[in-house]
């Protein structure tokens, strides 16, 4: 078990057994945090992912929140807004009148939120409203320690590369599987033109390295044959989801979860279909990665 680290009286960080992630101890995130987030972004650099068990709090206390880290982003389904928050994403498998009332795949391939986008985001937040009795773990990979363990050929292979990332790489196959992928508009395709970005990012705060590719929006390694490309990003899609650099979270009533985009990967684990599950996302801008 890891040690707890105090902060002050009531206010603590418990880094979690396990290859990235820590509990906040202590917080209400609704109410003011200046005396503590300096400490609070620390342990966002240090651990990655942070969950906060038992936030009572309103879509408008969490933009409150995240608005601490940067400007928020708008994703590109506008339809699954709240309605009086159109910073939150929905996410969930709920259908009111026989039509969804939020994102009810997202996750369902490991990815960076907004990746597809040329600058993309810094980090999410999620905030459960109802949770399915079975399943609907989220699980997150640490890239930094995914790039650290790579083996030296394929490190060599990749290290100055870039990529391109497309919203739309795997969008038709998952409207064929799914109710929650409405056809897209062609002001909405070109909200979400594919970006290129290095294979390896540089964290702009700590300096580390980390690898940039996800099995969702990553399409093609520029500059290598089609061939050569597939096998490499196969390679590393293979290799930075791998269980020895998973976090996997198991969600309680309230949770809040916060992660960064720059540093890990995510995937949705999936629950029954008749369990209902809903999730409130916002989402931070970050930077263009170099």
């Amino acid at each position: 078990m890891s040690a707890i680290i105090k902060f002050r009286p009531g206010f603590s960080i418990l880094p979690f057994d396990a290859p990235l992630g820590a509990e906040v101890i202590g917080l209400d995130v609704g109410a003011p945090l200046d005396d503590d987030f300096a400490a609070l972004h620390q342990a966002h650099l240090d651990h990655h992912v942070l969950v906060f068990r038992d936030q009572h709090i309103s879509p408008r206390q969490q933009v409150r929140f995240s608005r601490r880290f940067g400007p928020l982003q708008i994703h590109v389904l506008r339809q699954f807004q709240l309605a009086s928050d159109a910073e939150v994403l929905i996410i969930s498998n709920i259908r009111e009148q026989g039509r969804p009332i939020g994102l009810g795949d997202a996750g369902h391939y490991w990815h960076s939120d907004l990746s597809y986008k040329a600058v993309p985001s810094l980090g999410s937040m999620l905030h459960a409203q109802q949770l399915p009795r079975d399943g609907g773990d989220t699980l997150f990979a640490n890239q930094h320690t995914a790039w650290e363990r790579l083996p030296d050929d394929l490190r060599a292979a990749v290290r100055e590369t870039r990529a391109e990332h497309s919203y739309l790489a795997k969008y038709a196959e998952l409207q064929k599987r799914s109710p929650w992928r409405p056809n897209l508009t062609q002001a909405q395709i070109d909200e979400v033109a594919p970006a290129i970005h290095p294979v390896v990012r540089t964290h702009p705060e700590t300096g580390r390295l980390a690898l940039f590719v996800s099995e969702h929006f990553t399409t093609r390694i520029l500059d290598v044959s089609a061939q050569r490309s597939e096998q490499v990003l196969q390679a590393l899609f293979d290799h930075s989801t791998r269980d020895a650099l998973v976090y996997r979270h198991r969600w309680q009533p309230g949770d809040l979860v916060f992660w960064v985009n720059r540093s890990v990967t995510h995937l949705a684990g999936g629950c029954p279909p008749d369990q209902r599950r809903m999730l409130y996302r916002t989402t931070i801008e970050g930077d263009a990665p170099f």
